[in-house]
């Protein structure tokens, strides 16, 4: 409907214009003339005033289209039907334009909807049955075909198959999928029949967040245009009160005739109109918000993208972010006087318990290598630090250095004659009882376009930081390879917020990237903060920008755009205040003539629309 009434409005701008044109065109029929005039008035007009009149009633204050409207039927009533009628042509073609702007923000953002799934196929008692996408619920299962889409958030029950997620990773190659791992609704089923047990209702899928994000970047207004928009009342009233006042004093005054003092408060009213400062920030601000969804990011609201284009440093979470995520054992120490099975079974025993990545990195190398028997244990674990447990009497604890000893830890790699601490390894050390007996040293990947991305930020003057739980020795040997400057290395999850207030007071304005949910704290305490699409639901609700594809390219992008927002914000208001500036004092030196205000006024406004629509070019 929004796009219809867009096509209206441009449509009636267009006709407003050729009636314009006719009117010129049999000026020497001053009934006909008049009449063309009239109608381009109410066609061209219509829309406005019913906009300035509607948001006047509802917000009891006058504003810029009902000026507008003044001014046209002021010009009219000294005589000059044509300079009235080219103002409201002019006015016209730039509120469609403005409103072009809007739709193309809302359909850009709204396309990544598209693929959600309407409809899916219910399991129920050996039967299945077509229902809606929506009114599934947790717990209920559902078929998935080669080729369908997934309609839900969920665990794949049974069946094996690959699973297209480009639409929300970015990654080209598709994921191969089996028993018990995560799925979720708008990726496609390539092959294999699957049956999925649905975790998540409708409403808190992946993709209805991401609805919610572009609800809030679409109702949201940055810091700028909040001041425009209080401003423009200000300055509204302003200009009517000196209107008021010119059509009397400078008769008085200044010994100019009624017909000129009346046409010099006409010409005022025309050309103090801050139409172009008005559009001077919404057209760049949802231009950027487009051109973002394009590209894989959400933004929830503008003053994210103004601060975006202030970012002085980057916070990177490593893993994830800098890292792929998925670590894999590089090497594995023990003391020679151990027996290196009976710590590989504990040691798995242990660590097949717990979630963390470093823990199922170690379980697949101790499966890949050996036959391992679990015991089931009661472990007792330690957020960013480790777990321990009881196992035939001896006490096993494995994790960091800082939870077994450092002191100790520095002993037995000396004792071993190790230097994995300083190649950028993480290393999981296991004791046993009050000795350690072996060391994991694992390594997670760098992501090349991490590094393409920080090089990138580097040379636009940004600083890149990288949080992690590492040992110092460990954080600077990934930071060196990745490019970072500032290392914040054993960093514990509760300190990352502490650590952003720190990078803001030192730095300036900070954007934290992260994926976890361990980030969240630090994402809400960033000026920016930015989850990867692939993250945690705690990490999309908090952060204020989401890389949908998971894709830093489209950050560095998006930082690249922000600051030429910014820039364009900034040229746009100073055009805007000096066009009009010179418009006035032409006007009080009695050099300006109607035609040209009218011309000068709108041609500005045209004009610094056009300048922001340029952040629509990828």
């Amino acid at each position: 409907m929004s796009v219809f009434f867009q096509h209206i409005e441009l449509i009636a701008a267009i006709v407003s214009g050729i009636l314009i044109f006719l009117g010129w065109f049999y000026n020497e029929s001053p009934a006909l003339s008049a009449i063309l005039f009239i109608s381009a008035f109410i066609i061209g007009g219509f829309a406005k005033a019913k906009e300035g009149i509607e948001a006047t009633l509802e917000s009891k204050k006058l504003n810029v289209e009902l000026l507008m409207i003044f001014a046209a039927i002021g010009s009219a009533l000294i005589g000059y039907w044509a300079e009235g009628a080219v103002l409201i042509f002019i006015f016209s073609l730039s509120g469609a334009l403005e409103t072009y702007t809007m739709n193309k923000s809302k359909k850009d953002l709204t396309s990544i909807m598209a693929l959600e799934p309407e409809e899916a196929v219910l399991l129920s008692n050996g039967n299945t049955r077509v229902i809606s996408a929506a009114a599934l619920s947790v717990g209920e299962h559902i078929l998935v075909k080669p080729g369908e889409k997934i309609a839900a958030d969920g665990l794949i029950k049974s069946g094996n198959s690959s699973i297209n997620e480009a639409a929300l990773t970015g990654e080209s190659v598709p994921a191969e999928k089996g028993e018990g791992d995560a799925v979720f609704s708008g990726t496609i089923n390539l092959n294999g029949s699957l049956t999925i047990e649905v975790t998540k209702k409708n409403e808190d899928s992946l993709f209805k967040k991401i609805v919610k994000l572009v609800e809030a970047a679409q109702s949201s207004k940055s810091p700028s245009q909040k001041f425009i928009e209080k401003f423009e009342g200000i300055y509204v009233n302003a200009v009517l009160s000196v209107t008021a006042v010119l059509l009397i004093l400078p008769h008085f005054l200044l010994g100019w005739s009624l017909n000129e003092t009346f046409y010099r408060a006409m010409v005022f009213m025309v050309v103090a109109s801050p139409c172009a400062l008005v559009a001077s920030i919404t057209p760049a601000f949802l231009s950027l918000i487009s051109n973002g969804a394009r590209n894989g990011l959400l933004i929830k609201g503008g003053k994210f993208l103004e601060s975006l284009g202030d970012t002085k440093v980057v916070a990177f979470d490593k893993t994830g972010t800098i890292t792929t995520g998925t670590p894999e054992v590089e090497a594995f120490i023990a003391s020679a006087d151990e027996d290196s099975t009976v710590v590989l079974t504990a040691v798995a025993s242990i660590e097949n318990q717990s979630s963390h990545p470093l823990a199922k990195a170690i379980v697949r190398f101790i499966n890949k290598n050996n036959d391992t028997q679990y015991e089931t244990l009661s472990i007792e674990e330690t957020s960013g630090f480790g777990v321990s447990a009881q196992i035939n009497g001896e006490k096993w604890t494995v994790g960091r250095d800082a939870f077994v000893g450092k002191k100790e830890a520095e002993l037995f790699l000396q004792r071993q004659a190790n230097d994995t601490k300083t190649k950028g390894y993480t290393l999981v050390f296991v004791k046993k009882n009050t000795e350690i007996v072996a060391c994991f040293a694992l390594k997670d990947k760098i992501r090349q376009e991490a590094k393409e991305a920080i090089q990138v930020l580097t040379k636009m003057g940004i600083k890149s930081a990288m949080l992690t739980g590492d040992n110092r020795e460990t954080a600077l040997a990934i930071a060196k390879d990745a490019g970072i400057s500032v290392v914040i290395s054993d960093c514990l999850p509760e300190n990352k917020a502490d650590e952003i207030k720190k990078l803001r007071e030192a730095h300036g304005t900070v954007s934290m990237i992260g994926d976890g949910i361990n980030d969240a704290p630090a994402l809400a305490t960033a000026d920016v903060g930015i989850a990867m699409g692939g993250g945690t639901d705690v990490a999309l609700e908090t952060a204020d920008l989401v890389l949908i594809k998971n894709n830093l390219s489209s950050l560095t992008r998006m930082v690249k755009l922000s600051k030429k927002m910014n820039q364009i914000i900034k040229q746009n208001i100073i055009f805007s205040m000096a066009v009009i500036c010179l418009l006035i004092c032409s006007n009080f030196l009695q050099i300006l003539d109607l035609p040209l205000g009218v011309i000068g006024h709108e041609g500005s406004t045209i004009l610094v629309i056009l300048n922001g629509l340029r952040l629509l070019k990828s």
